[in-house]
This record gives structure tokens, sequence and C-alpha cells, in this order.
């Protein structure tokens, strides 16, 4: 089949879920004798065209405006499918649902990747907000399949919209720590540390843990490992940040540090409140990390009993904290679950079956009727 992908920032992955699932995705079933080809933003992928793990990646240009650029570089995307004799497209991200109504983009299957509750974002002022409502009603209204990575987000569309999804949740590969030296340039060592991985954002709540930890007599240090793609006062909030046990690296990419940050640390905490199945929550879980989680029902939804939840506020992270602390004997069988739920649930190969079943059912001719 010839698959293109598109509504991500593109491959290697680097930026968030959607570019961690079209790469772990694409380069599975570009093994499996698929003709994969990612669509990516040329601005963080300037190259007009390159091969990547078996994958073409396919670069165009998007405008640099917050509100527009998803938008913009789909739409560029899916007029360049058009001519190209894709079997089947999958587009990521919601948000550009009103763009598969429009005839000019209409030719092969397409499935669309719903993701989380976009319109809860902090991050979107009132125009931007009413948007992303109103492309969600579009996206129930999508006349190909639509995915869901939780049952969460699938119970919400049955019920808002009365739409039923394909629920194919991200995946993750277990790691463990092989270099551990890697830590050092930035003055950790194994245990040390608390971390969190995430984009500087309200609803990922960066904020909550400098708050809570600023407030934590502890020996250990905090490692903010993110940023924001786009300039805000929030983000300055955090760089703003004076407790000297703070590290703030910025964005990592580099697969083996983050593989040891996440396989060497204390304990690691998962902010994010929106969305679906988090790839950043996966990832802690298959490092073996033990995870403190925003009290919601996408986090309890994959973590289960294999960690702990705090409520919004930093006095309740900060409780938490301090109670693994005081019972760090209990952390280790919460690891291990962690770990177990993984290997069972969250499998990327398991992943890449759904879609190739659900990419080979759209791409076959219909049959002929007797």
């Amino acid at each position: 089949m010839r698959i293109a992908f598109i509504g991500t920032r593109g491959v290697p992955a680097r930026y968030g879920g959607f570019e961690t699932c079209a790469e772990e995705i694409g380069w599975r079933l570009a093994a499996r004798g698929h003709e994969i080809t990612v669509y990516a933003r040329s601005r963080f992928y300037p190259m007009p065209s390159v091969e990547w793990r078996g994958m073409r990646v396919l670069s165009l240009p998007a405008v640099r405006v917050k509100a527009l650029e998803t938008l913009s570089h789909t739409a560029r995307s899916l007029a360049d499918a058009a001519r190209r004799g894709f079997d089947v497209l999958l587009v990521f991200n919601g948000a550009n649902s009103p763009l598969l109504r429009l005839k000019r983009f209409r030719g092969a299957p397409t499935v669309l990747h719903a993701d989380g509750l976009e319109w809860r974002r902090g991050k979107w002022g009132r125009f931007g907000r009413a948007y992303q409502r109103w492309a969600e009603r579009i996206t129930a209204g999508h006349r190909g399949p639509v995915i869901a990575d939780s049952t969460e987000i699938q119970k919400y569309y049955r019920e808002r919209y009365g739409r039923e999804t394909i629920r194919i949740a991200y995946g993750a590969d277990i790691r463990t720590s092989s270099r551990p030296e890697l830590l050092e340039p930035f003055g950790l060592r194994p245990g040390g540390y608390v971390l969190q991985i995430t984009r500087f954002e309200p609803e990922n709540n960066p904020d909550l843990t400098v708050s809570a930890f600023e407030g934590w007599p502890a020996d250990k240090r905090l490692v903010l490992v993110g940023g924001a793609p786009y300039s805000s006062a929030f983000a300055r909030k955090i760089a703003e940040a004076r407790d000297p046990r703070i590290v703030r690296p910025g964005f990592i990419y580099d697969k083996d540090l983050l593989r040891e940050l996440l396989a060497n640390a204390w304990a690691y905490v998962h902010g994010n409140e929106v969305g679906g199945t988090n790839p950043a929550l996966l990832e802690a879980m298959a490092a073996g990390c033990f995870v403190i989680a925003r009290d919601v029902p996408f986090n309890r939804e994959v973590l289960g009993e294999a960690g702990v939840y705090f409520e919004k506020n930093a006095g309740a992270l900060r409780d938490k904290l301090a109670w693994a602390l005081a019972h760090e004997g209990e952390l280790g069988p919460r690891k291990a679950a962690a770990v177990e739920i993984i290997r069972l649930r969250y499998n990327w190969d398991r992943v890449a079956d759904a879609y190739e079943e659900l990419f080979r059912g759209l791409a076959a001719p219909p049959s002929k009727s007797s």
C-alpha cells in the first residue's frame, strides 16, 4: 500500500505525540513492504525530500503563525497528496478536519486521528477555542474512520456526538539505563532528581511542579525538560523560577539522553490533564519511573494503580512527593507494574498491526456482488 501521513511536524520525531506515532508506525509499516510518505514542515525539516528509516519525508512550507501553521501545512500536504495516488491517508489532529470537507482535497480513503479535547488547552484564546470546538464537531461527522487513542476519548465522542470511533492507543519501548554518565554534564546522579518532560503550557502544569518543589526541602533536584514553541508569559514564569535545584535544559531530542533521564529519575511528574493516552506518560512508565500523575480519567486509564495521583494544586503535589520519600520501599512494585502495563497494553508492534489492518480494509477494492 501507498500511505501518506499528514498533519505532523515530521520525522524523525522531535516534537510530540503525533510525530512519535508517525515515526513508530511508519518505519514498521515500511519494513513490511508498504510505501510510507510523511509530510513534514520545512522549518523543522528543511530538506525537500529525504528518506528516514525506510519512509519518504516530504517537506512543505507553512505559515509561521500559531493559529495558521497547522492548517496551512495540512492544506498544502493534502493538495500535494491528491495528485500522487496514495491508497490511504492518515491525517493527524482533529483541527484539520474542516479541510477534509473540501472537494479539492478528496481522493484516497482518509483516516482522521482525533487527538484529545484540544479546545480545553490553555494556549488558545477565545477565537482559537471556538475554532477547536467547531473542528471537533466536524471531526465527529467525518465520513471515514476516526481514531481515538483512549477509551475516555471514545466515550466522549459517543456521548456527545453519537459517534463511534476506533480505539488505537500510542505505544512505548521498554528502556533501561546503559549510559548513566550522560547525566554528568547536568550535575545529576541516578535517583537524585524529579523529572518532568513537557511543553510549558497551562494544561500540563509545570508551574505546579515548580511551586511544589520550591516548598519541598528534600535533597533532590528538579529537571524540567521542554519549553514553549511560541513565546508566552506562562513559559517565562517557568523560566524565571529561582530555586537553584531546578535544572532547565530546554528541549532534548537525543534519544539516548532522554532514556537515561527517564531510567534514572527518582520520580516522574506527569502534569498533563487534557488529551487521551499521552506518549510522555507511556515513555516514563516504560523506563520504570515511579509516576506521580495529575488526577484525571485519561491518566488513570493508562497508569491504573501503578502510580499515585495529585489534585490541581501545589500542596497536593508536594504531599505526594513527601509520601514517596517516606515510602521509598513501596515504589519498586509500582515501577514494575508500570513496565508490565506497557508490555501488555502499549506495544508499538501491536499498534502498527492495528493500523495496518485498518488501512488494508480501506485500500482493498470493493468486492463484486454476485
